[in-house]
């Protein structure tokens, strides 16, 4: 069952939100933090991405740079640029995209349910870079930025958030990419109980988005409880912030594939070989999208080709192997052009499809890449059953959008 609570959201006042919030830390580069943080000294990437502080850009684990987000924590709250809540509440966090609102309820999950797989991943993840955000959380004693999470959804969680939405929200503007943000406080005691009582009833969370960061968190909290001899449970370490959201809201997009090289082959030889998997069909000189669930779209030298795998090169029986990002990092990307591991191999590039097919192309027709790939996104089933047979996806297979913004609140962890 899913434990959660209410906290004291540390917030900035409504009328500077829009300075504070940004992107969260990892969709962006050093230098693209400095650019958008330019002129703006409440901007939150000066506490999540601190080297933009320095004259020189350092790297971003050297311990000056941890040691600036604390002063710069420190210094945000001082100035009151983001303050405390006097209670302990949820939070209504909605987003409009294109039209579409998806409405999350920010909480605090508990670091039990992680560590016990009732939180439910579909990533590996990387020690440094958890590592990394462990720094972070430590030395600021703080979840600065939330994490991503999906539950299924449930209509009286609905029922409680239909009627919250129905009031004037306390955040609402349109960022700079056009994407709304919606934001509400949840005082009424008697929607608290209701709303943990029901979490209480759900068998497990998704992680959607995050999973660096709430290792991160989780990790944090239990070294907290190792360290203190007086542990009880109850303590605010044991509970990191999230954004949970129903699975029936969310809408996973592409996230595609750039390689350097054929690996040897001729544009020829390379066709030819793909034949031996897919049905190979030339579509013109512009990039199509993929049509369906296993229908690719590759582009090199300037054509576009339609692939749409054989029976046998996959198993609508295996919950891994029935993915598309399977059977092309199997059949395309090692059996052809020798790519073994996505994580390490320097010859291949992820484009998440919110830059759209139009950058592939450019890739590939600037001659920095050789050949595009385009996948079919993943579904949310897709995703579910994984982390429900304890599977883990292949590397760069999951892209959310939109992007959580960060600042909007935060969760001390004392």
């Amino acid at each position: 069952m899913a434990k959660i609570k209410p906290f004291k959201g540390i917030r900035p006042p409504k009328s500077i939100v829009r300075e504070v919030v940004s992107r969260p830390y990892d969709v962006l580069s050093s230098l693209e933090a400095k650019l958008e943080a330019k002129g703006n000294e409440k901007s939150l990437y000066r506490i999540i991405k601190p080297e933009i502080d320095f004259e020189e850009m350092i790297d971003e684990h050297h311990p000056d740079v941890y040691e600036r987000a604390v002063q710069n924590f420190r210094k945000f709250q001082e100035k009151g640029w983001l303050v405390e809540d006097p209670e302990e509440y949820y939070y209504i966090y909605a987003q409009t995209m294109n039209g579409k609102t998806q409405y999350g309820l920010v909480v605090c999950s508990h670091v039990d349910d992680y560590m016990s797989g009732n939180i439910k991943k579909h990533e590996l993840t990387r020690r440094d870079k958890e590592e990394d955000r462990m720094k972070h959380v430590r030395i600021n004693n703080a979840n600065i930025e939330p994490v991503f999470f999906a539950y299924p959804d449930n209509k009286d969680l609905d029922k409680i958030i239909t009627g919250i939405i129905a009031t004037p929200a306390e955040y609402d503007f349109v960022a700079a990419d056009g994407v709304g943000h919606h934001f509400w406080i949840i005082k009424n005691t008697e929607d608290i109980k209701q709303i943990t009582g029901i979490f209480a009833g759900i068998p497990c969370l998704y992680i959607a988005d995050g999973h660096h960061r709430s290792a991160a968190a989780a990790l944090v909290g239990a070294e907290k409880a190792a360290q203190n001899p007086g542990h009880k449970g109850d303590e605010e370490y044991n509970y990191f912030m999230a954004v949970c959201f129903p699975d029936n809201q969310l809408n996973i997009i592409d996230y595609n594939r750039l390689v350097k090289d054929l690996n040897g082959l001729s544009v020829t030889e390379f066709l030819k070989q793909l034949e031996t998997y897919f049905t190979v069909e030339e579509t013109g000189s512009d990039i199509i999208p993929p049509t369906g669930l296993h229908n690719f779209s590759i582009y090199l030298d300037g054509k576009c080709y339609s692939l749409t795998a054989k029976g046998g090169t996959y198993d609508d029986n295996d919950p891994i192997g029935v993915l598309d990002v399977t059977i092309s990092s199997k059949h395309i990307l090692d059996e052809i052009l020798g790519i073994k591991d996505l994580r390490s191999d320097r010859r291949i590039d992820f484009v998440g499809g919110i830059r759209g097919l139009g950058e592939l192309k450019k890739r590939v027709d600037s001659g920095d890449m050789k050949l595009a790939l385009a996948l079919y996104p993943v579904t949310m089933k897709q995703l579910i059953d994984i982390a429900d047979t304890g599977n883990i996806m292949p590397p760069k297979t999951t892209w959310f959008e939109p992007k959580l913004r960060s600042g909007l609140v935060i969760h001390k962890l004392d």
